[in-house]
């Protein structure tokens, strides 16, 4: 089998991985206190118990302060323990604001003319995998925060207008805005120090209040757990404000607060007043330290300052690039000398010096701090996005005890086949505001960049998305919150075979245990996609839109307004990639168990055969492979039999080059079963031979299975390599840029759809609010357009050349080439010669700005042609891969 180049080198030991292998094995409890609050819990499903799944109405942002949420919780800059029983995080007031600034503010889909978006700005600047150091940057306008203004602007704009942004209403003019830092150290795995420091870049002093909150997860109002946790005013003096409380999990706790500030103590329970004019409801509530602070309501806090939520009240004024710092400390020791500054400081140094340390080998040598900076934000966005998970569907669907019966409707809406499903875990998120659920698609990109710091939490994911208690009875991978049973690429295999080797050539030893527990659920998994998915029987795959949104010419995951289906070209491309994928898992397996042979032999059948199909479906000599035009189309199957290519030059035809392995003798020899059942098809079905390829060299033979073999590589090749088609100076686009001038146009039956290039956001709103794949660039599938090249390259060798790019005359291997598209994708973040961020497109404060030119944004996808970030400001989930690409191919 082949091996990627690039693979990981073997980090030295180090400070944080001792702590790393000491929560492995259970000795420390280094990860129980982390990043784990979301950055957004309302217009979540969880929350949403409305009749007909309005999820973004049935908990509004104007609700979040107020109400009490029943499954997980949110903050500014917030950590928590791993079952989310305590909370602490930061709120703010700049005494002009309506109310506190206590979490991330954003538009609905209903209300942003581009889909959901957070409107506000954010950035995670550092972690280490065990959060023994983490860094956190919040950007406050010290004007009123322009809430209404971003609503009614963004409502008015159209789908052929940019997105209105907080830059854009001038509340940043003249700098008038505090920098807010927040920072973590660990001092041991229940000794938490927290620093914030507040500098204020305007020209003029500014008073910003301060609250540091620390707060109880509500499990106590829905009658199945009436145990209700207490905090209070523990001992404090002049120099220091004790929150103290004993919680019968964790025991004993302080929370100590420098200075000795003023304690003002609420209940984290609903207000019912406010939000449903209950006159008899109770007076100190979720949103009372909010009514204290901002109306001055002194009744709103509890005056024996006692509750299940409470804040250490700091007031500063604030001088112009003055750092104003704050020191508190969670934990279960002494309280004398705890925030004393020189020590206090003295531990954040050692645990920033200890991440420097850990980080220094994970870029090569040569490239530079520009480039590792991009790479550690990457790592730090990567790993600040965990958050504590809580869903179960059944208890969701039928209501809390105390609570009130839901809607008969609910039990045949969203996720009623779901009912199995019961989630309390702190899973990798794409985006902690936009994305506050886990995608399981996306989850298999997460674990490639988190595997090289921290392997264990990787696999631990990717076997969590497979338990019994998340998969489907039936095998199917839950997709997301939104729709469980909707149908996303099957990478799993792939992401744990990838995660496997990064672990395996790191330590020198795989994790056959692992590789084992995946492979056997995955075995379900595929069986399902096998029966669920493969409409006729013939190996020709279908799927629903597979994550592609509406590049295609129809919103593939409901019915087709011609009837019929789709033979999606994708689908089966993806299955015969986890074809492969479990083909190499197997055969990995077979090294030390036999039996493994057997099944080996079976997933190289099925990939056979899904390569006859692709060729001649149902034996009706129909192709997905379009010869006059060299590239792979999606078939529309209509009801009367009639098949016919829908000629839209995509990601779709560029997949099919995910599926692709060589398998060397090396192994091979040593499985006699396996390599006599491979012999047998090779020599007795001549017409799998355009995709099974043997050659010889220095004694050693190599076997090549690829759904594009080397004829039909060079004319898809052609195409993704054209600046004109699908090649960005950023990457390769979604869709072929040929289709501005020409688009695809499908009339039939009274139906007319067309798809046309647009390299940022979407005007078309086929697929639903945030529906933005008709050009742009996209990490996940370019990431494995650069593996596919490399695996290629392993096989063809250097004497297989492209021209690269198309047209220029320049021959390229196609190492060369993969090595060329990761620096394309690289260099969207780095600064080029001019000093700009491709990223950054034409914002101005992050091009020039010396306080925010060095923040990095790690977006959903970009622009086409700039590079631009498009999307959701925060998906270092699979952006993230960028931190993997520099570690293999520097910049």
């Amino acid at each position: 089998m082949s091996t990627s180049p690039g693979e990981e080198a073997v980090r030295p030991g180090s400070a944080e991985q001792q702590r790393l292998d000491e929560d492995d094995l259970r000795r420390k409890h280094w990860k129980r206190w982390g990043p784990y609050v979301s950055e957004r819990a309302w217009g979540t499903v969880r929350e949403d118990y409305s009749p007909y799944g309005t999820a973004w109405e049935s908990v509004p942002h104007d609700h979040a302060r107020s109400k009490a949420y029943r499954w997980n919780e949110d903050g500014l800059a917030g950590i928590c323990d791993r079952h989310q029983f305590v909370c602490l995080a930061l709120a703010l007031w700049n005494g002009r604001d309506p109310i506190l600034k206590e979490r991330m503010f954003g538009l609905t889909g209903n209300e942003g003319n581009h889909g959901e978006d957070p409107k506000e700005y954010y950035f995670y600047l550092d972690s280490t995998p065990t959060h023994s150091y983490m860094k956190f940057l919040y950007k406050y306008p010290q004007a009123a925060f322009p809430y209404a203004q971003l609503i009614e602007e963004n409502r008015r704009r159209g789908r052929s207008d940019p997105e209105f942004e907080l830059l854009d209403t001038g509340v940043f003019a003249g700098d008038r805005y505090f920098d807010v830092g927040v920072e973590y150290a660990k001092a041991s795995p229940e000794d938490l120090l927290m620093r914030i420091q507040i500098v204020n870049r305007g020209p003029d002093p500014a008073q910003l209040t301060v609250l540091p909150t620390i707060w109880f997860r509500n499990t106590w109002s829905w009658g199945l757990d009436v145990r209700r946790p207490r905090m209070r005013k523990g001992e404090s003096t002049s120099s220091v404000g004790i929150v103290e409380f004993d919680h019968e999990y964790y025991g004993p706790r302080r929370l100590l607060c420098e200075g000795g500030p003023d304690l003002l103590f609420t209940e984290n329970e609903t207000n019912t007043r406010r939000l449903y004019g209950d006159v008899d409801g109770a007076r100190h509530v979720k949103d009372g330290i909010n009514d204290y602070v901002v109306q001055g309501d002194k009744g709103a806090v509890n005056p024996d300052q006692i509750g299940s939520k409470a804040s250490a009240h700091y007031v500063v004024t604030a001088l112009p690039d003055r750092p104003v710092t704050i020191r508190l400390r969670f934990t279960n020791e002494s309280a004398e000398g705890a925030v004393d500054p020189q020590a206090f400081d003295a531990v954040f140094a050692a645990r920033l010096k200890e991440a420097d340390e850990f980080y220094a080998a994970l870029a090569p040598a040569n490239v530079s701090e520009d480039a590792r900076m991009v790479q550690r934000q990457a790592f730090a966005g990567l790993l600040w996005s965990k958050q504590f998970y809580h869903y179960d569907v059944d208890r969701w669907l039928k209501g809390d005890p105390a609570g009130p019966e839901p809607p008969k409707e609910r039990l045949h809406g969203r996720n009623a086949d779901w009912t199995h499903l019961y989630n309390a875990d702190v899973i990798s998120m794409p985006d902690k505001w936009e994305y506050p659920w886990y995608a399981a698609w996306d989850l298999a990109f997460h674990c490639l960049p988190i595997a090289l710091v921290d392997p264990r939490f990787a696999k631990d994911q990717l076997v969590l998305m497979l338990r019994e208690w998340y998969m489907h009875p039936n095998g199917q991978i839950p997709a997301y919150e939104w729709a469980l049973g909707d149908v996303n690429p099957p990478v799993h295999a792939w992401a744990a075979w990838r995660v496997y080797k990064i672990e395996k050539k790191r330590k020198g030893v795989g994790d056959r245990i692992f590789l084992e527990r995946v492979f056997h659920k995955l075995l379900l998994n595929f069986t399902w996609w096998v029966n669920r998915k493969d409409a006729e029987g013939k190996n020709i795959f279908q799927g629903g839109f597979l994550g592609l949104d509406n590049i295609g010419v129809f919103d593939r995951s409901k019915p087709l307004p011609t009837g019929g289906h789709i033979e999606q070209s994708d689908a089966t491309s993806w299955m015969g990639m986890y074809c492969l994928n479990m083909l190499s898992i197997a055969l990995e397996l077979a090294r030390e168990d036999r039996a493994y042979e057997d099944v080996a032999s079976k997933f190289f059948e099925h990939f056979v055969y899904i390569c006859r199909a692709m060729n001649n479906i149902g034996d009706a000599k129909i192709e997905l492979w379009n010869k006059a035009d060299g590239f792979f189309y999606d078939v529309l199957h209509l009801p009367d039999g009639k098949k016919f290519p829908m000629k839209v030059r995509s990601m779709v035809g560029l997949i099919p080059l995910f599926a692709v392995e060589t398998l060397d003798s090396e192994l091979i020899d040593r499985l006699p079963r396996f390599k006599h059942r491979m012999q047998w098809f090779i020599e007795n079905r001549p017409d799998f031979s355009l995709h099974i390829e043997t050659q010889s060299q220095d004694g050693e033979v190599r076997r090549f299975l690829s759904l594009v073999n080397r004829h039909r590589l060079p004319k898809v090749l052609r195409y993704m390599l054209d600046e004109q088609e699908f090649l960005s100076p950023y990457g390769v686009r979604a869709l072929s840029r040929y289709h501005k001038d020409h688009p695809y146009v499908f009339s039939m039956m009274g139906t007319s759809q067309s798809v046309e290039y647009q390299p940022a956001e979407s005007t078309n709103g086929l697929f639903g609010g945030n529906s933005n794949w008709r050009g742009p660039v996209w990490f996940p599938v370019n990431y494995l357009l650069i593996e596919s090249l490399q695996k290629f390259h392993y096989y063809l060798g250097d004497g297989f050349t492209v021209e690269y790019p198309t047209g220029s005359g320049q021959k390229r291997t196609l190492a060369d080439v993969a090595a060329e598209l990761s620096r394309r994708l690289t260099h969207t973040f780095l600064r080029g010669p001019d000093g700009r961020r491709p990223v950054y497109g034409g914002a101005e404060k992050f091009q020039q700005d010396p306080h925010w030119r060095d923040l990095i944004l790690f977006y959903e996808y970009f622009h086409g042609d700039n590079g631009a970030g498009i999307g959701a400001s925060h998906q270092t989930g699979w952006t993230g891969l960028v931190a993997k690409l520099i570690q293999q191919s520097g910049e």
